[in-house]
């Protein structure tokens, strides 16, 4: 049965939560697991550094994103290159995957501005902060592929937040209107901040909502890498082929819970119980995916013990090198915001100026 033909309360599984196979393996490599697997590990450990660094107040705001490893690197190991990944704020693991290297997201994060700039060879839109507003780029990206016979496809991610955005209606109804080649993919971590999924919608599923647009949708168990994996390399190949049956975009709902807050800025123990947080964290991907690999003697202990040293080499490398930066000038906070500052702006910008000034911090701002 295809994915696309089950009921959209039915999540797509491969692993079970001890890792044991409980549907249909998808074809990868003994080398292209474990490269998952080393891909979630270090995703992983780069999350609590990141976190650490702003508590220690060598970073600014930051999302974390334990416990959606497996949504992240299975659904980005589907994309070819030519591919696009259209990103909210919490994809740092697929944007890895795609060739943003972790320098490049600690440099965001940190304030700035080249954070935000992708290596060439990575096609990867800039992060979206507001909420949906990267729904519609992906559609016209897609819509912009489809015209031009391209055959590049778009995976654009958002969190179940997004779909109570008039942003996500206009861009998922024009892609079934025109039949666009996109995969729209919704982290589906159960809390938009401190909003719970139940206050988003009265759709007992996020996926049906596909049925208002004339597309596809699908639930998949997000904590599950292999069927996150299998779900969405289904939906980028129909995505690609102009003469799939159905209709060319899809909606997955990646069903999946954030350990950690929103952001550092958030407090979750206001909101949330800590019997939920244990329940979700006997579904984590990490572990879920070493028992499969594990039992199927394609990792070992000398395996583990090498990938998880490599992996604190990588953060600590990149750390040291995001670090090594010039902090950025504080004048970047007025630049690339219009193409002539406006009054109001230029005003904040010489009170700004006039604040450093009056403290000898003149050499942060200059005229």
């Amino acid at each position: 049965m295809s994915v696309f033909e089950r009921a959209y309360d039915d999540p797509v599984r491969v692993l079970d939560e001890d890792g044991e196979v409980v549907g249909d393996v998808p074809d990868l490599t003994d080398e292209e697991l474990v490269e998952m697997y080393r891909y979630m590990k270090l995703v992983r450990h780069f999350d609590g550094r990141a976190v650490s660094l702003q508590r220690q107040g060598r970073m600014g705001t930051y999302p974390p994103l334990s416990g959606q490893e497996g949504a992240q690197i299975g659904s980005a190991f589907a994309l070819a290159d030519d591919d696009w990944m259209v990103p909210s704020y919490r994809e740092h693991g697929a944007a890895l995957v795609r060739g943003v290297p972790l320098t490049q997201t600690l440099l965001y994060w940190m304030g700035h501005e080249a954070g935000n700039r992708a290596p060439d060879d990575a096609n990867v839109f800039p992060i979206a902060v507001p909420i949906a507003s990267q729904v519609p780029h992906a559609t016209g990206a897609a819509w912009a592929s489809k015209l031009g016979g391209d055959g590049d496809v778009v995976l654009c991610y958002f969190g179940d937040g997004a779909t109570s955005e008039g942003d996500f209606h206009e861009g998922v109804n024009f892609a079934g209107v025109f039949d666009t080649p996109n995969v729209f993919f919704c982290n589906n971590n159960q809390w938009a901040i401190s909003v719970p999924r139940e206050r988003q919608t009265r759709s007992e599923t996020l996926a049906q909502k596909a049925v208002a647009y004339g597309i596809d949708g699908v639930q998949v168990d997000g904590m599950d890498p292999l069927a996150v994996y299998a779900v969405t390399t289904a939906a980028v190949e129909k995505a690609r082929n102009p003469e799939a049956e159905r209709p060319r975009p899809t909606l997955i709902e990646a069903v999946q819970y954030r350990f950690g807050a929103h952001t550092t800025a958030d407090d979750p123990t206001v909101y949330r119980d800590a019997d939920e947080v244990e329940k979700w964290k006997r579904k984590d991907p990490i572990p879920r995916l070493e028992a499969y690999l594990r039992t199927e003697a394609i990792l070992d202990d000398d395996r583990v013990a090498e990938i998880e040293d490599d992996v604190e080499r990588q953060v600590a490398e990149a750390i040291d090198a995001a670090e090594s930066m010039a902090r950025p000038d504080p004048s970047e906070l007025f630049e690339h915001v219009y193409a002539e500052t406006p009054p109001e702006l230029a005003a904040q910008y010489e009170r700004l100026v006039a604040l450093r000034d009056r403290h000898g911090n003149v050499a942060f701002l200059e005229e």
